[in-house]
């Protein structure tokens, strides 16, 4: 049975080794099929002896596109185009699942690794559904290497220009220039869920717990609260505010430890 490729980037210390582990195990706990786990990091001290390690690169358009995001008045996330580069892995076979660090691993994630084949594929990012707009999200991703080299070479050939149409987005980049090339798919939606719009929305988080939608097989923390926040409870904001979340320790901590082990997770 092959292994499925996933991938994940660490750039550096706002996320400890114990967020890339406990994706590790989540991802690993929920796959039917073995996993052969990446990360992209300067930082690989504390990482579980079976995430395979890839050094960070810095870019030969690093500079431009450092330019373009400081204009856009955006951190960005736009190194994640690094994951991207076509040979990146030379014995990889098949498509890669890719995920932010701010995310946890409820479900099965099978069928998010075989929608569609041949396509990108993204949910719709929830802000930019609201407002009419077709964008992806970029904290689930499945691409294939060998087929969707224009997600690096097109940023590469014109990275400030790139950066610029994207607005320093690169969940923007990487779902419209798939769009472009007819070759996207959306992940269905309750596959993929917002803590802070899906398990906690306001008002109802001053009266209830978070809730984890039946079907929710990743729960994304973009923005804040972070898992890690989010799990005695947090107050950060009169919006953003939750009560003490027991599945989010379930599936986040006490699972990972019982599958790694304290000393990883």
């Amino acid at each position: 049975m092959n292994a499925v490729n996933i991938m994940c980037i660490k750039w550096g210390t706002l996320f400890g080794p114990d967020y890339v582990n406990r994706l590790y195990s989540g991802v690993r706990r929920n796959m039917r099929r073995p996993v052969r786990f990446f990360c992209m990091t300067e930082h690989a001290e504390g990482l579980h002896p079976d995430i395979e390690i890839l050094d960070l690169p810095v870019e030969p358009f690093a500079e431009p596109m450092a330019r373009a995001l400081a204009v856009a008045n955006r951190q960005g996330a736009m190194r994640k185009v690094s994951l991207f580069r076509p040979g990146l892995v030379p014995d990889l076979d098949g498509p890669v699942l890719g995920f932010d660090l701010d995310v946890v691993i409820t479900g099965g994630l099978d069928d998010i690794h075989d929608l569609a084949p041949g396509t990108v594929a993204m949910r719709h990012d929830w802000t930019e559904k609201r407002k009419g707009r077709p964008t992806g999200h970029g904290s689930v991703f499945r691409f294939d290497p060998a087929l969707h080299g224009f997600l690096y070479e097109g940023i590469a050939a014109d990275p400030y220009a790139e950066v610029e149409a994207a607005r320093g987005s690169e969940q923007r980049y990487t779902s419209h220039k798939a769009m472009d090339r007819g070759v996207f798919t959306y992940i269905p939606e309750p596959w993929v869920v917002s803590f802070k719009y899906d398990c906690n929305p306001f008002p109802g988080n001053y009266l209830r717990a978070p809730r984890l939608p039946a079907d929710a097989r990743v729960v994304c923390f973009h923005g804040r609260p972070k898992m890690s926040e989010a799990v005695a409870g947090y107050s950060g904001s009169l919006i953003r505010r939750s009560k003490p979340c027991d599945w989010l320790e379930e599936h986040w901590i006490t699972r990972a430890r019982d599958d790694l082990g304290g000393d990883w997770a």
